[in-house]
């Protein structure tokens, strides 16, 4: 059997900040219902939910080195949804607030890398993969080649690099690779490391893995070009043969409308009028007049900018004042971007509702109740919000780049296919065709039935993803 070992710093229901998180706790589990024994390993953090701590089996106490110093490692283990994590336990660095963003993060993900390889040989499972996640853990690639090549018990593991988004790099003064990595200079001066006089994790990670993907056909060829490359695109175009896009999926478990505990009413696309009961909840939940024939058109992502934001406040007063819809938005981030939702909520205050929160029960009422989803974002290596859309049949609006040109095709009346509506260019003004052109569909139902139906038939549940992972496996293993 293939044994894969899963390397993230964060797995949903343990830890989340972004897709991440609901990548490592998903994937596992549908590559172990295809056959694969796969192993999930992440920090040990502080605020992970007590019901979670009060599982976990301990399994080795030992001693990391980290540069000149020992650090003491625990690890411990809970078996979750089929599939078994360890967790790699130092208070020190991981009983924190938060996960991220403080100025030692160099030493702790360095640590956890090392541990994870260091832990290994001490348990009852060597893996045939590592499959690692993200620049929090790439140095496990750089530290298998440098520090363990030697080792008999090392030599036949392969490691796949999965690039989840090419802008979070884990970039670090040069001084690092003395006082905090361990490892000679000759590494940096050589440009394994060195990136602008500094030291780049995530650079190691693609230099030293035996395969790299990403999580979009699309996107794999978008970091190729110098626009969305991140100064990386010239080392990713060299790697361009053991490089490959496999779209992230969806857990079909966790978000599907026939089950989900969050509705008023379920329903699948056998039975999608009960949509408008899950609207006329969301209208009165949020204090927006109840009609069950006007779209409701949402929003449902981080308030940054890379999130086209800037397209939707240039022609949002136009969609309101000229069309008759209601607009809910949920989300959190920017301070610009929250106090101008909450004034278009103040100015428009029967047909807009701003939720500056986050709120997962929310969420879900949402995509329940919206007609169409909004997503123009400027670059989005997979996305997950137009996946749940589709989902739930509310309609993707989205822009043509990476995740989103891959699962969100135009509708063509004539042919009757298509999933959603699509706009080439960063530009407000084809954001502005695109939701008339998606509201113009919606005045003959008959029409619009049928694009929720190949919105909700659409699949891009784990199982054709996990596929693809494990025939790169099998491959690598060879």
């Amino acid at each position: 059997m293939l044994k894969v070992l899963f390397v993230a710093s964060e797995v949903v229901p343990f830890a989340k900040t972004g897709g991440l998180a609901d990548v490592a706790g998903s994937l596992p589990k549908e590559l172990r219902a295809q056959g694969i024994d796969v192993r999930v390993v992440m920090p040990k953090y502080g605020n992970i939910a007590e019901k979670y701590k009060k599982k976990m089996k301990p399994l080795l106490n030992t001693q990391i080195r980290v540069a000149w110093r020992e650090k003491f490692c625990g690890v411990e283990y809970v078996e979750h949804d089929t599939v078994p994590v360890y967790f790699i336990d130092n208070e020190e660095y991981f009983k924190r607030e938060g996960f991220y963003g403080y100025d030692d993060d160099a030493e702790r993900f360095s640590f956890f890398s090392r541990a994870v390889l260091n832990m290994l040989p001490k348990l009852d499972f060597k893996p045939d993969i590592i499959h690692i996640n993200d620049w929090h853990a790439s140095l496990v690639s750089v530290f298998l080649k440098l520090e363990h090549q030697n080792d008999p018990y090392y030599t036949n593991i392969r490691t796949v690099y999965t690039i989840h988004n090419l802008k979070y790099q884990g970039v670090f003064p040069k001084s690092v690779m003395n006082d905090v990595l361990g490892l000679d200079m000759k590494y940096f001066q050589n440009g394994d490391l060195e990136f602008f006089d500094a030291v780049n994790f995530m650079k190691g990670g693609i230099i030293y893995s035996d395969y790299i993907t990403t999580v979009s056909r699309t996107y794999a060829q978008e970091i190729q070009y110098e626009y969305f490359g991140e100064k990386l695109d010239g080392l990713l175009c060299k790697r361009s043969k053991e490089l490959v896009g496999i779209i992230n999926g969806l857990d079909y478990d966790l978000y599907n409308p026939k089950t989900d505990r969050h509705l008023v009413v379920n329903y699948d696309e056998n039975s999608t009028s009960a949509k408008l009961d899950n609207k006329v909840a969301l209208q009165q939940e949020l204090g927006l007049p109840v009609h069950r024939k006007v779209p409701v058109l949402a929003i449902v992502s981080r308030l940054v900018g890379t999130k086209g934001l800037d397209l939707i406040i240039r022609i949002m007063d136009e969609i309101l004042q000229h069309e008759d819809v209601q607009v809910v938005i949920l989300g959190t981030g920017d301070k610009k971007y929250e106090d101008w939702f909450k004034g278009l909520a103040w100015r428009f205050p029967k047909k807009v509702s701003a939720n500056i929160t986050f709120s997962n029960s929310l969420a879900h009422k949402i995509y329940a109740a919206a007609d169409m989803f909004i997503m123009p974002s400027r670059y989005e290596p997979c996305g997950i919000g137009q996946l749940i859309a589709l989902r739930y049949g509310a309609i993707p609006i989205v822009r043509e780049t990476g995740g989103l040109k891959d699962t969100v095709q135009a509708f063509d009346k004539y042919t009757q296919t298509g999933n959603g509506f699509v706009f080439t260019n960063y530009n407000a003004h084809e954001l502005l065709f695109a939701i008339k052109q998606a509201l113009g569909t919606y005045s003959d139902q008959s029409i619009w039935n049928t694009i929720v139906q190949n919105a909700m038939t659409s699949d891009y549940s784990w199982k054709k993803s996990a596929q693809q992972y494990k025939e790169l496996y099998t491959s690598l293993k060879k």
